[in-house]
């Protein structure tokens, strides 16, 4: 049997614990990054009574090829980080954390990823924040859409000229997770490099900050 290198990995918080506030937000960073990167968009985010747990990939890479290479040539890596989400989506379960409170959000290698994931498990979350992502595959493929996402709130960016995700990708994903039942928006920015944006950031804010008013609503 073949050992998941990522789940040796620590599992890395910031913020209050999830259980006191019944919500929280997964941070899975980009290739070549580390949690740290993520607590720091954490940070610009500026929600300090939010929950965040961040993941770490096994050398700071959670698979080795392009996002749009044949999916076996990601494998078995690709499968290892998946299972690295469930583990963290199964910490907070245990911290009576349900799904639909919790927010997965990706940037670039890891907003892949969070995608990826959401299709693979549907069911309703407290949201989906891919910063510059997609679906994982080649050009060409197609996604089977019988699935419900349960009106998961979507928020999707990138630039229109982005060296690693192409925004056709990054449009056919949005597509698929409103053809599932998803309550999705993208935008787009012109000229802007592959990195985070301010707005941007306003626009994860946003998503986040309406997860805790509802929560504190509900409380």
């Amino acid at each position: 049997m073949t050992t998941n290198p990522h789940l040796s990995k620590s599992i890395h918080f910031l913020g209050p614990q999830p259980g006191e506030v019944g919500v929280a937000t997964v941070l899975i960073h980009g290739r070549h990054q580390s949690p740290a990167d993520m607590f720091a968009v954490a940070q610009r985010i500026g929600l300090d009574e939010m929950p965040y747990l961040a993941l770490e990939a096994a050398d700071n890479t959670w698979y080795p090829n392009r996002f749009m290479a044949p999916v076996e040539e990601n494998s078995p890596w690709l499968d290892f980080a998946l299972d690295s989400i469930t583990t963290a989506l199964t910490t907070l379960e245990q911290m009576s954390v349900k799904r639909e409170k919790l927010v997965l959000l990706g940037f670039s290698q890891g907003a892949c990823l969070a995608c990826e994931y959401v299709y693979r498990n549907p069911g309703t979350y407290g949201g989906l924040i891919s910063l510059t992502g997609g679906l994982i595959g080649p050009r060409g493929m197609t996604w089977s859409t019988g699935a419900d996402l349960g009106e998961t709130p979507i928020v999707m960016t990138n630039g229109d000229e982005d060296e690693w995700v192409p925004l056709e990708r990054t449009k056919e994903t949005l597509q698929v997770f409103t053809q599932m039942g998803g309550r999705g928006r993208l935008s787009i920015f012109p000229k802007r490099p592959h990195e985070v944006s301010d707005v941007e950031i306003n626009l994860a804010r946003s998503l986040l900050q309406r997860l805790l008013t509802s929560q504190n609503t509900i409380a």
